[in-house]
Formats: C-alpha cells, structure tokens, sequence
C-alpha cells in the first residue's frame, strides 16, 4: 500500500482539481453473508450524478438499468474517465480489503439491485463468498459479459463455486496485463 501511495496522492489532487465535491466517494455493497458495507472509490463523476432521471436521456437510462454501467457515461469526469480505464478509480478498495470487508480476489461486490438478478439460491452461493478487489469476471470477460445476458452471474458464480489458491493465483497473475490494457 505504501507503494502505492504517490498514485493515492496525484489521484486525489487530479480529483480536487477537475471538480468540487469529496475526493472519496462511497457507495452500499452487499458482502460476504449479505452484510452491507460501504465502498470506497476516487470519486470519478460530478457530484450529484447519483440522479440518474437528472442525468441521463432515456436512452443511456435503459442501458444502465440493463449493464448497470454506460459505454460513453455522461456523468464521467475527463480525470474519472482515465481512472476508471486504468482501475485507478478502485485504488480505495485496499481500504476495504485491509478492514476486512473484502479480500484481493473474489466476485465483485453487488448492490441491492444487482442481487435480483439471482436466484435464491445463486444468491447464497454469490454471498458465501467474501467479494473481491478483482475477480474471475474482470478478468475473463467483463465486456461482453452483463447481467442480461447472464454472464455476469455465470462467471460470478463460477468463482464462487471454485474458489481455490490457485484460481486466485491466475486472477491475480492475469491482473496487471487487463489493468494495463486498458480493458472495460
């Protein structure tokens, strides 16, 4: 983490100065037993982009209700764009692993809204997991594998029913090549 600490420092100055608002932003999660917990990101929209129907044109609306996600988000900083392409935006996460509430690799913390996209029992097996900084799903196929057309739960699940050292060993090898391309 100490490492890492001159990209904490240039993130948040880049942050303060495109834009007002709190250089941290955090948003609810559902973790490991289906505990709530806060997640921390370098805040990467405009302050008060959490108003969708403000925000976005029906349009980009039905593709974030379908991905929970937007190819050309118009919410999205100049900085936050290049952050989010460089998994910059995710550095605060460590917070989240070092407090326990996450570790390294595993699925991807989900919101409320997310959940309904499993079934009862997915949702136990998704939960009995503790969610992960990265994961089988970002770095196998995360973009072309959404919620709607199952992926996204397929490949969550399929860490979570398979969770070993050495799957997490691969992911965590696997990383720093998607980290550097650029992948979204």
């Amino acid at each position: 983490m100490a490492a890492s600490l001159p990209l904490w420092v240039t993130a948040s100055l880049l942050v303060r100065f495109e834009s007002r608002g709190p250089v941290i932003f955090t948003h609810e999660r559902v973790g490991l037993s289906g505990k709530s917990f806060n997640i921390y990101k370098f805040r990467s929209m405009r302050v008060g982009s959490e108003d969708l129907e403000a925000s976005l044109n029906d349009e980009e609306l039905e593709q974030y209700y379908r991905e929970f996600r937007l190819d050309n988000d118009p919410r999205v900083t100049r900085t936050g764009r290049f952050m989010r392409k460089r998994y910059i935006d995710e550095l605060p996460q460590l917070l989240n692993v070092l407090m326990g509430k996450m570790s390294l690799v595993g699925p991807r913390p989900v919101t409320l809204e997310e959940l309904d996209y499993y079934t009862d029992s997915e949702k136990k097996e998704l939960l009995a997991v503790k969610p992960g900084l990265t994961g089988y799903w970002q770095v196998f196929g995360k973009g072309n594998a959404t919620y709607q057309n199952g992926k996204r739960q397929q490949m969550e699940l399929y860490y979570a029913r398979n969770a070993s050292l050495r799957l997490d060993l691969i992911i965590l090898i696997k990383t720093p090549a998607v980290v550097l391309r650029g992948s979204v």
